[in-house]
């Protein structure tokens, strides 16, 4: 069974349609890779995905559950659009971290605040904080950055703190992991720092979407390619079908600025 399904997602924005009719499916342990030039609904995609932006139409399901429906009211409440949030993690372009937490802080605090709405959490506060913190721990060593735990933001080079942002968007042990365009901030020479930390969430089989414009790292990590022009899918297969043998012309024409790369 699919991890993810979605079907006829569509959003506008002052009358533009930005996403028309885009539908597919991600199976459990698989990348997906999202290509394709600025502009042509990418971002806006996973910003409907994790609920930072509400599809005009369409259905979105994690396994067998119907997370958003938007013929149903019930799903674009925001009680239960931030429930629904909790099945993707989100490494942004920029980092996003919050510049007065430490690293550790950074990594632990969404599942701080989360963890006073479980219903033993006076009883067992302490274990659960230190529960946390331990969590955050092994996600900081698993990204090479335990020795920074008590560093803050601006104290990290850009590659430490995407590096940060993926182990952060990991602490909730999302369903998915969205990463959007997450070397687009980064010079030449931080980008293969977090390129290799992607790299090995791919060979440890967690589930992604990434929408990136490195397109052999595309084609070399990938299960699955999407892409995108005009807010429509384009053409999707395997890395091999897609780079190797697009049969689209307009799929064709994007490849050709890449030759080499």
């Amino acid at each position: 069974m699919a991890v993810l399904t979605v079907e006829g997602i569509q959003k506008s924005f002052s009358g533009v349609d930005v996403l028309r009719d885009i539908s597919f499916s991600l199976e459990k342990g698989e990348a997906l890779a999202i290509i394709g030039s600025s502009g042509s609904g990418k971002t806006t995609l996973l910003r409907c995905l994790n609920f930072l932006e509400t599809p005009d139409k369409g259905v979105i399901r994690v396994g067998d559950q119907v997370i958003f429906d938007a013929e149903d009211p019930r799903s674009r409440s925001e009680q239960e659009i931030r429930q629904q949030r909790l099945h993707f993690g989100l490494v942004f372009q920029s980092f996003n971290l919050f510049p007065q937490y430490t690293v550790l802080e950074n990594v632990t605090l969404a599942g701080r605040l989360l963890a006073k709405e479980r219903p033993d959490f006076k009883s067992r506060k302490a274990a659960i904080y230190r529960e946390i913190e331990e969590n955050g721990k092994a996600l900081l060593d698993s990204v090479g950055l335990l020795a920074k735990l008590n560093a803050y933001p601006h104290q990290l080079s850009g590659g430490q703190q995407q590096r940060v942002a993926i182990a952060r968007a990991l602490a909730l042990r999302p369903d998915i992991l969205c990463f959007d365009e997450p070397t687009s901030a980064l010079d030449p020479e931080l980008t293969g720092e977090v390129l290799k930390v992607i790299r090995s969430l791919a060979d440890q089989h967690t589930t992604m979407i990434i929408v990136t414009h490195e397109m052999s790292f595309a084609r070399d990590v990938a299960d699955h390619v999407l892409f995108m022009d005009g807010g429509v899918v384009v053409e999707e297969g395997t890395p091999e079908e897609v780079f190797g043998h697009p049969q689209q012309a307009r799929t064709r024409q994007f490849l050709e600025k890449y030759k080499g790369d």
